[in-house]
């Protein structure tokens, strides 16, 4: 007979056969069923009288498919996952060849397979499978981030579908650099290493809003470096990458498509924003958000919503419909419901002992972690525009799958914790 056991967040377990206490994580498990529910809702008052009940309609059966998905990931058997890491790994890749061949142009990112009335995002597989693969490799006995061998393949993993992807659509790209830091940063990577990534990202940030603060900000990177005491040849070289950075990024700013440009050009100055060109989206947007006040104007009740005048606000924008249909309350639930979605998969991944597992659950946690952040900022005018959806809640079959297969995999490595006590 199953002896039974309870942990210190009184969630009940069972002992199996060998010996794992085999337990169910119902807070992942609600978190993300509420956060998908309230996506539908917001869809449908999005899409709601306007020709366009295909989409909720699309989305729901979406939403029971990935409901089986998380719970047939949550019950597999754990070598499996790790056996299929890099096989994913490379059907992502292909798919990812094929969207260059034969993928097809929407608003304005080449990113979709269209097969008759299915539409396929590959950029979604390729950021799980990336990060299985990247987990995999890592925890393979004899692995070390401080080795330059080991941490050029993982970068590699990770950098190779976010190069095909940044060809395709730049938002999605940004998703796998945020991954890759986060893979690292987990993993126990050099820390001089990792701020000599993150600080050619600063300055490029920096130097497109101007050449004055980038010499500034240059300046600070090379005390912070020279505070590591590495050699003189590896802190010339860190540094050297970040005034490279810094020089080109406007260049290389200027060859961007032009709405790309103009999208990051209106996050520095909002108050050159054209209310009627690129700037609609994120004025209407924010009026939107701002209308609802506190307690929202109602279901179906929302006028920027109910009138579109918020663009794409069944997929970028879905935001903006649940902050002026529920107000500041609906909003702050949105938000808290993400973000303890987040602290979950950061949590589980403390509390297990299997390196791929806590790889894969810390990296999952990025994953969404990041998506939120953009998602809202674009909402907001914090950062540009450059479409990213809300996790759970966008209108997109292939996020929601994959959002939803990512939680089961939570909820996989959350039964054979081995952090219990007996009552």
């Amino acid at each position: 007979m199953a002896t039974t056991y309870r942990n210190g967040t009184d969630r009940i377990g069972f002992e199996s056969e060998g010996g794992n206490v085999l337990t169910f994580d119902f807070r992942t498990f609600l978190v993300s069923i509420a956060l998908v529910a309230i996506g539908l809702i917001s869809l449908y008052s999005a899409t709601y009288d306007a020709g366009a009940s295909e989409m909720f309609k699309s989305q729901l059966i979406f939403a029971l498919l990935g409901l089986g998905v998380m719970l047939a990931v949550a019950f597999l058997p754990e070598r499996w996952i790790r056996v299929s890491a890099w096989p994913s790994y490379g059907v992502a890749l292909l798919l990812l060849a094929l969207v260059m061949v034969v993928g097809r142009e929407i608003n304005g990112a080449k990113a979709w397979i269209v097969l008759g009335p299915i539409s396929l995002q590959p950029s979604e597989l390729a950021k799980i499978a990336s990060l299985m693969a990247a987990a995999f490799f890592i925890s393979r006995e004899g692995r070390e981030l401080t080795n330059w061998r080991d941490l050029g393949i993982t970068g590699a993993i990770i950098g190779l579908p976010m190069l095909v992807v940044f060809k395709e659509d730049l938002g999605s790209a940004t998703v796998f650099g945020a991954l890759l830091l986060g893979v690292l940063l987990w993993a126990g990577a050099d820390l001089f290493l990792l701020f000599a990534l993150v600080a050619p990202v600063i300055v490029a940030v920096v130097a497109l809003w101007s050449s004055t603060a980038m010499y500034v900000t240059l300046g600070l990177i090379l005390v912070a470096m020279i505070s590591f005491r590495r050699s003189v040849v590896v802190t010339a070289i860190g540094f050297a990458l970040s005034v490279v950075i810094g020089f080109t990024t406007p260049i290389l700013f200027q060859k961007l498509p032009e709405y790309q440009r103009v999208r990051i050009e209106v996050l520095y100055d909002q108050s050159n924003i054209d209310p009627r060109g690129y700037g609609y989206n994120l004025i209407q947007s924010m009026l939107a958000i701002g209308s609802g006040g506190v307690t929202g104007k109602g279901f179906l009740q929302g006028t920027q919503t109910q009138l579109r005048y918020v663009p794409e606000q069944y997929t970028d924008f879905i935001f903006s419909v649940t902050a002026e249909e529920f107000g500041f309350l609906g909003a702050i639930l949105v938000i808290f419901l993400l973000t303890l979605l987040v602290w979950f998969a950061v949590d589980t991944a403390f509390r297990l002992r299997d390196k791929f597992e806590s790889t894969l659950c810390f990296g999952i946690g990025v994953i969404f972690f990041y998506h939120t952040l953009v998602n809202i900022g674009m909402t907001v005018g914090l950062a540009p525009v450059i479409g990213i959806p809300l996790s759970f809640m966008s209108k997109g079959g292939s996020s929601l799958l994959v959002n939803m297969a990512m939680v089961g995999l939570l909820l996989n490595f959350y039964r054979f914790r081995t952090d219990v006590r007996r009552i």
